[in-house]
């Protein structure tokens, strides 16, 4: 009777223990935890956000992809502090919120070209920090 309460308590916390690690372990934006690494994905899945044509067939994908990584990008650097006073980080966050809440707001109409260019300017801005470190 004494071993079967703590043995069925030892499986419970196991399986707990397991089910956690498994729900952990996926990521559906794709970062892999490397800052530059994921800074030049998730700069390259917004680029082709912006640019894709809206006739596209997986626009809707796309889009929804560039949202979720933008989430999962800022809220995994914003409180590491080797990351969060980086320029590079500063500026993507930056355009990252641009375009979070254009298409917060706007859904999935097309990017106007002011946005387009002023997002351009600053993932050129954010490519010279990486190169530089900074």
């Amino acid at each position: 009777m004494f071993s079967k309460k703590y043995l069925s308590r030892i499986l419970a916390l196991v399986l707990v223990v397991a089910i956690s690690l498994v729900g952990c372990g996926s990521n559906p934006s794709g970062l892999s935890g490397n800052f530059t690494e994921d800074t030049v994905a998730v700069l390259d899945n917004l680029r082709m956000a912006i640019d894709l044509p809206d006739d596209a067939s997986n626009k809707k994908e796309v889009v929804s992809l560039a949202r979720t990584q933008i989430s999962d990008y800022v809220s995994r650097y914003r409180r590491n502090s080797k990351t969060s006073g980086l320029r590079s980080f500063t500026t993507m966050q930056t355009a990252s919120n641009a375009i979070a809440g254009y298409y917060s707001s706007y859904g999935n109409r097309p990017v106007p070209d002011k946005l387009k260019k002023r997002l351009t300017q600053e993932f050129r801005q954010v490519e010279i920090s990486l190169k530089r470190g900074v």
